[in-house]
């Protein structure tokens, strides 16, 4: 046999060469010249660590292996995946530093998110400030300080059909004196009935901002936003956990509890307060005054917007689930104790239905899904998971609850996406020695819902646990760094992610058996929801065109890894995009355009919604999703070889 010819491979910037044979992997002949290269992956093209670019080659072209971790315009400046590529010319490669291919890295994974759709919105906000100056009263013209305000609205500004609350009228008198009768007032336009509302009236020429806030009341996170209607700029971002965790963790919990007696009052209550809370934290941050914060956008889903505005919600979780409102009364925020002004309008997004809230119109009017064309699935991942599927002029929506494991609760080492959270994982699949990725690359404090996804896609590929997602009992014999990192815990088998001596907390990161039992049947309860409504409106999943994803933590999802737990369909990478939060989003867009909440109204109206637990296939669909990827090995394709 003749012998395999030899190359020549040089490696810069540490300008070092190896002949090696024709056929050799260059992550190893990386190592024989003593050029080391990151493969937390255990060398199997999962993490795309081992970057290195083609500086020089014999053909001139070399030949670049096909891998999703590598963009087209990578691949076209000869950017290579090492541990997967062979050896069979001479070659120069460049080896970047290390931090160097972790920017590459994060960046060709941001490549893949989309930024916020814009529709086009008129800018126009339902909340305007107009200064007046109004002629004096006397004996010739006597008329009363309300109807000389109204004329000067009508007069100077086109304002008409003016309402207004006693309270702001017990005070105009006072103010008008007070402002030499030049005022400044600031009122709400409602659209759909053709009125103006007085918010605030001050002596004076008031300037400074004029400001809103846009509020996302998740089950499990609230998250708020303070913005500057005028310029549209968004000045401060905040969340914390929803004050209302402490009474369930999902909406049924917190209805159940809304039962109890006083148990609205305080759920209401606990909400409120975690908006005072956010709110005092972004004003103090960008110094400026609550008062000065003139009207409040609210999405959220049907149960969450009840027990903000003190509805009761029982009947949301029993047969045929009608809930007492789906369309909101606008209510001024002294009405539901919020510390922005007294008179300030509070709009809730309207509802689709009991479990399709107000955050889904927020989001399908964020993601300009009305508009669209082509098939597309719509996703809110959270605590619960609402799906929309739209064509044309038609959208679909329907719910299933995958509980509160993806934003980190329920979890024993869970929390939310914050400085400190593993978001990645990546599993040497030689040595089971995790590497981890965590958010502001602080010190791991827990894992967060994106850091589940991977660890549990890891820990399948790599054998950790096996397809029922059991953890794998026979590895704990098997000795590392500090002991096994598969062992036997307080609740059944777990696995290592972090030694307490590497956290910021103290104590091992972990997740069990019972942890990932969790994330599995979130998982399947979101693909159940997507197959059967795709089953239902008549369509395949592969033809769908377009896959949009929003929530708390949608930003942050590795499809790859996404996929190969059976979290969402076996599709081409480049149909899926991350919008972020949407709902959030949408609450922004309605503080600033009359359009764009107007539109919001009719999504709710003409959305078309599917009842899952009417129809009996979901159950089968759910049963079947509860392994890893699934049962039906035909629907995960790029699974098969992968597992095998």
């Amino acid at each position: 046999m003749p012998d395999q010819p030899l190359y020549n491979i040089r490696f810069q910037p540490a300008n070092k060469s190896i002949k090696v044979p024709g056929g050799t992997l260059i992550i190893d002949a990386a190592a024989m010249a003593g050029v080391t290269l990151d493969t937390p992956c255990g060398g199997q093209g999962r993490c795309g660590r081992c970057l290195a670019r083609v500086e020089k080659s014999t053909s001139g072209s070399f030949p670049v292996q096909e891998n999703p971790h590598l963009t087209a315009q990578q691949k076209s400046e000869g950017w290579i995946l090492t541990c997967l590529t062979k050896v069979s010319e001479d070659l120069t490669l460049f080896i970047p530093a290390r931090k160097e291919r972790e920017k590459i890295v994060v960046q060709t994974a941001a490549s893949r998110v989309a930024r916020p759709i814009e529709c086009e919105w008129a800018r126009y906000p339902e909340v305007r400030r107009v200064y007046l100056e109004l002629p004096r009263p006397s004996l010739e013209d006597n008329a009363s300080d309300l109807e000389r305000l109204k004329t000067a609205l009508l007069h100077k500004h086109n304002i008409e059909n003016i309402s207004l609350d006693v309270s702001l009228l017990r005070q105009l008198p006072k103010t008008l004196r007070q402002g030499d009768w030049a005022v400044t007032v600031t009122l709400e336009h409602l659209s759909r009935m053709g009125e103006n509302r007085l918010i605030q009236i001050v002596p004076g020429k008031k300037t400074g901002p004029l400001l809103g806030l846009a509020v996302d009341i998740g089950t499990t996170n609230v998250v708020m936003q303070l913005v500057d209607i005028i310029s549209g700029k968004i000045l401060g971002h905040v969340s914390t956990r929803n004050g209302q965790v402490i009474k369930g963790e999902d909406v049924i919990s917190r209805i159940v509890y809304s039962e109890k007696s006083g148990g609205l009052d305080e759920l209401q209550r606990l909400v409120v307060s975690t908006i005072n809370t956010l709110l005092r934290e972004v004003c103090e941050k960008e110094g400026v005054d609550s008062a000065d914060v003139h009207e409040m956008i609210v999405a959220g889903n049907t149960t969450m917007a009840h027990l903000f505005l003190g509805i009761e919600s029982k009947q949301i979780r029993y047969e045929p689930y009608a809930p007492a409102a789906m369309f909101f009364p606008i209510v001024q925020a002294s009405e539901v104790g919020v510390h922005i002004n007294p008179g300030a309008p509070v709009y809730c997004v309207p509802a689709i239905a009991a479990y399709v809230g107000g955050d889904i119109t927020s989001g399908v009017l964020s993601a300009c899904l009305f508009q669209k064309k082509n098939l597309t699935l719509f996703l809110d991942l959270g605590t619960n998971g609402e799906l929309v599927l739209s064509a044309s002029d038609w959208m679909t929506t329907c719910a299933c609850s995958a509980g509160p494991a993806f934003e980190g609760a329920g979890v024993r080492s869970g929390m939310r996406a914050i400085t400190g959270a593993i978001q990645e994982v990546r599993i040497n699949s030689k040595t089971l020695a995790p590497t981890i990725v965590t958010i502001d690359d602080a010190p791991p404090a827990g894992i967060c819902g994106s850091g589940l996804i991977s660890a549990v896609a890891e820990m399948l590929l790599t054998g950790v646990i096996n397809r029922s997602g059991k953890i794998n009992k026979d590895l704990a014999a098997r000795k590392m760094d500090n002991g096994s990192r598969v062992r036997e815990g307080e609740h059944g088998m777990e696995y290592v992610l972090a030694w307490a001596r590497e956290t910021g907390v103290g104590e091992d990161i972990v997740l069990s058996d019972v942890d990932i039992n969790n994330i599995v049947r979130a998982k399947a309860a979101i693909f159940a929801g997507i197959a059967t409504m795709a089953r239902l409106v008549g369509i395949s999943l592969e033809s769908v065109e377009e896959v949009l994803i929003g929530g708390a933590f949608g930003q942050h999802i590795n499809v790859e890894q996404a996929i190969q737990i059976g979290l969402l369909p076996d599709l081409p990478w480049e149909k899926y995009k991350f919008l972020g939060n949407t709902s959030l989003h949408g609450a922004c867009n309605m503080l600033l355009s009359k359009q764009a909440r107007l539109q919001s109204e009719d999504i709710a109206r003409k959305m078309t919604y599917l009842e899952l637990v009417a129809d009996n296939s979901f159950m089968n669909e759910l049963t079947a999703a509860l392994f890893l990827p699934h049962t039906d090995m035909s629907l995960f394709p790029s699974m098969k070889g992968l597992l095998e």
